[in-house]
């Protein structure tokens, strides 16, 4: 097997082809912050926005990997290909990714027509790595038709999946204490589809019950958010949740709202990269300078309030 080329020019031309290898080195270089990652986004951004991008959330536990495996399934039956993009909890000891969905997805490894990589969270708040959504373009541009992503269930936080995807699914599951919390209304808004998995459980009706009451109070809109009941691992359920996801796509395709949901989650992924950026700036111009030092120093000695504070910083500096 001939060496990958390392020129973000001739690494673009190997990913527009469909090469699984360079798709996962461009990915890597994105992830680690390279120089030459960001080039081979600035050339391949405009082969971007084919792919159908989906995006999963929900408590741990629900069997958001088993349903995605089996969506993905579904998809290579009807010779769609896919990616999965599957954001972990960072390992404290590496910074990496726990792998704990790669390993659940594994009967799917071998397919050519199915790539699946995991990364990192890196501790932000909403369990998303600010690289996910270059990711997500990188995967796009390889000729994929479906990019599945999928987040760490990390509760109330979560809701910035709604950044990078073009419809969100929400997994839930009966009897689950942290499946009520996600009734809660911050959670409860993203969703344009909500599964109810493992609903061959005795309260699964229940929970049913409850999703539609909470769904009644929220605002009225064109699309009417359905529910639908799966046995992910049994397969069972599948076919119906593609055809929602198929509804809800040709809704928000006929209606317009597709390409204002991508204008907004570009124009998202924008301001995020711009303030790490300036933060990062900011914490390398700031780090030996003694007078910095000083005006901490003022803080902590309740001398001077944090927001005059940050503002004498920033005016300093910009």
């Amino acid at each position: 097997m001939p060496p990958l080329p390392t020129t973000a020019a001739e690494l673009a031309e190997h990913l527009l082809a469909g090469d699984k290898r360079a798709l996962a080195r461009a990915i890597s270089l994105v992830e680690n912050d390279d120089p030459e990652g960001w080039a081979l986004v600035r050339e391949i951004y405009p082969k971007t926005g084919r792919a159908s991008m989906v995006g999963f959330t929900g408590p741990p536990g629900v069997g958001k990997s088993t349903l995605i495996g089996a969506l993905v399934k579904n998809a290579r039956a009807r010779e769609r290909e896919v990616a999965v993009l599957s954001i972990d909890p960072s390992s404290p000891f590496t910074k990496g990714a726990l792998l704990g969905d790669r390993i659940r997805l594994s009967e799917h490894f071998l397919d050519p027509g199915v790539f699946i990589r995991s990364m990192a969270s890196r501790g932000s708040l909403g369990g998303l790595s600010e690289a996910t959504l270059q990711a997500a373009l990188l995967m796009d541009a390889s000729g994929k038709d479906d990019v599945f992503l999928e987040t760490v269930g990390v509760g109330q936080a979560e809701v910035d999946i709604i950044d990078h995807a073009d419809t969100i699914v929400l997994v839930l599951m009966p009897g689950s204490g942290d499946s009520i919390q996600a009734l809660k209304a911050g959670v409860m808004e993203i969703p344009d589809v909500i599964v109810v998995n493992k609903s061959e459980h005795p309260l699964a009706d229940t929970m049913i019950r409850e999703i539609r009451g909470v769904l009644s109070l929220g605002p009225r809109t064109s699309w009417r958010v359905p529910i639908v009941r799966t046995e992910a691992s049994k397969g069972v359920g599948v076919d119906d949740l593609v055809e929602k996801l198929n509804e809800h796509r040709e809704h928000i395709t006929a209606e317009g709202t597709l390409e204002e949901r991508r204008r907004r989650n570009l124009q998202n992924e924008v301001m995020q990269l711009a303030t790490l950026r300036l933060r990062r700036k900011l914490e390398e111009s700031i780090r030996e300078d003694a007078s910095v030092a000083e005006l901490f120093g003022e803080v902590v000695r309740r001398e001077l309030d944090p927001a005059t504070a940050a503002t004498r910083l920033l005016d300093r500096e910009l």
